[in-house]
């Protein structure tokens, strides 16, 4: 029987994850190799790329979280969201200019398995996913994240030109920022809850 908190990071990574990619580079590069190859190479490497960058980061995630002191943790991720959140409300009227290059040695599998690797690597929703992998089980924030940018690069190939000419990416940076914002304020508050229970 699957748990309420296996549901609760699962839905809550997912909700994160899915609303801070929507128009960011990952979705665009898809997008346009879309364009240019067949669509099904391109979502099973970009699938590829997201499962094993996620497997990194909720294994860090993870692992910092047996060593470092939990209110000192949860202030740190509680300024990360803080922080992403800021970014992604600030940052919301900028067009993002995505450039592919093709490359003819290159199968479109693995072309659009190493842009993929190499444009999301560290980013900010990677780090998000360790950020979250280390308050909740790390294999439901996986499956959230990976369920989530997959979703997302799909609608990247096939519907992201429909959606972002109708909903200005703007708001959407915006969406992704409140929620960044909300998920800050929980870890914040997780940060001062355990202070106080350590000095009481």
């Amino acid at each position: 029987m699957i748990s309420p908190d296996f549901i609760t990071a699962l839905i809550s990574t997912f909700s994160l994850v899915s609303l801070a990619e929507i128009g960011d580079k990952s979705q665009l590069v898809c997008m346009v190799l879309a364009t240019r190859y067949r669509h099904w190479p391109v979502l099973l490497a970009a699938a590829l790329a997201f499962a094993m960058l996620n497997i990194l980061a909720v294994a860090f995630g993870s692992s910092i979280a047996a060593w470092i002191p939990a209110s000192v943790l949860a202030g740190i991720v509680a300024a990360m969201f803080l922080a992403f959140g800021i970014q992604a409300l600030r940052a919301g009227d900028k067009d993002q200019d995505i450039k592919v290059q093709e490359k003819s040695n290159h199968g479109v599998f693995v072309t659009t398995f190493l842009m993929i690797l190499v444009s999301e690597f560290g980013d900010k929703t990677q780090i998000a996913v360790a950020g979250l992998s280390t308050s909740f089980s790390a294999f439901p924030v996986w499956i959230g994240a990976t369920v989530a940018l997959i979703l997302i690069s799909a609608l990247g190939i096939w519907a992201g030109k429909a959606l972002t000419g109708r909903v200005p990416l703007h708001w959407l940076h915006r969406a992704s920022g409140l929620l960044f914002l909300v998920f800050g304020g929980l870890a914040a508050y997780q940060c001062i809850h355990t202070i106080v229970e350590l000095s009481s």
